[in-house]
């Protein structure tokens, strides 16, 4: 299952804006050129991270964008759905709003689809590790090795 270049870039903007200090929003621009990715692209992203209540924007010259709440709290099949839309490993496969998992073939025939358990549980394993994985995680993560190996040394002697 390939995710595009929307999940991936929305993903490390959300990095990004989650490595901030808590000072102020932060511009697209700053995000863009730390990143190295196109300025256009993400403004599209954040539009679509925005809507879904993830990121915030604060206009005028000291503007920008913010998490909308604690990286702790975001998790990344938020991020994902919110970016790519519903996760689904096959065109065939659509999950009603009530969770409801309905493969278009399964009309084909009076018989159920003969890969929809496989798919079920692709689907099902995907969204469990997006949903276990926190942007703090990942903010954590993407830090140099030697400052995450002093973060733990400094939280184990606080203990």
């Amino acid at each position: 299952m390939l995710f595009s270049t929307k999940a991936e870039y929305g993903v490390r903007l959300m990095v990004e804006l989650g490595r901030q200090p808590n000072t102020g929003p932060v511009s697209l621009n700053a995000i863009a050129e730390a990143e190295r990715l196109p300025l256009s692209y993400l403004e599209h992203l954040v539009a679509k991270l925005r809507q879904a209540g993830l990121v915030t924007s604060t206009r005028g010259a000291h503007g920008g964008y913010s998490l909308a709440y604690p990286a702790e709290e975001i998790t990344m099949v938020e991020v994902v759905e919110a970016l790519e839309g519903q996760i689904a490993p096959m065109e065939c496969f659509h999950e009603t709003p009530e969770g409801k998992v309905l493969c278009s073939h399964e009309a084909d025939s009076d018989r159920a689809c003969a890969t929809k358990l496989l798919w079920t549980r692709v689907q099902s394993g995907v969204t469990k590790a997006l949903a276990g994985t926190t942007l703090a995680e990942l903010v954590e993560f993407s830090r140099p090795a030697a400052e995450r190996a002093t973060n733990k040394t400094a939280v184990g002697s606080a203990a």
